[in-house]
């Protein structure tokens, strides 16, 4: 049976890291690197999914805008077209969204609002515990 977001939340949790709009690119840095973190979910009103500042976003910003690219806002650099999931999404289902839009972080979102998150860690490591299930249970069936 194959895993699914719900299933990796409620192992891990459904802490998110997030930030506003107007937090600055140096700050979202500081939040990375004190969290040891990849990404940061930019939320605005009622917990809404505005954006994601990724590593990504975060280089993209210093190289365009070089040291002054510390002092812009989320909202300018941010990636704005947040692909998300729900708990009803399938853990290969995000295999392939992360795999072909080369993500490593996708937000979890329920009626509209952040739920979670999951990273790349989090489906490799929901995929190797199914694997190895699937590996008992048929040495389980082959002893007899």
């Amino acid at each position: 049976m194959t895993s699914s977001v719900k299933a990796i939340l409620d192992l891990k949790g459904r802490d998110v890291v997030t930030a506003g709009p107007n937090t600055t690119v140096a700050e979202a840095a500081a939040i990375l690197s004190k969290k040891k973190i990849g990404a940061i979910v930019v939320v605005g009103m009622e917990n809404r999914i505005s954006g994601m500042f990724t590593e990504r976003d975060l280089v993209h910003a210093i190289a365009k805008h070089g040291k002054d690219g510390l002092d812009q806002a989320l909202a300018q650099v941010m990636t704005a077209k947040v692909y998300r999931c729900h708990e009803e999404t399938t853990v290969n289902e995000l295999m392939e969204l992360m795999t072909s839009r080369r993500f490593r972080h996708v937000p979890v979102e329920s009626n509209g609002k952040l739920a979670g998150i999951i990273s790349i860690g989090d489906v490799v490591k929901s995929r190797i515990a199914e694997v190895e299930r699937e590996a008992e249970e048929i040495k389980a069936y082959i002893a007899g």
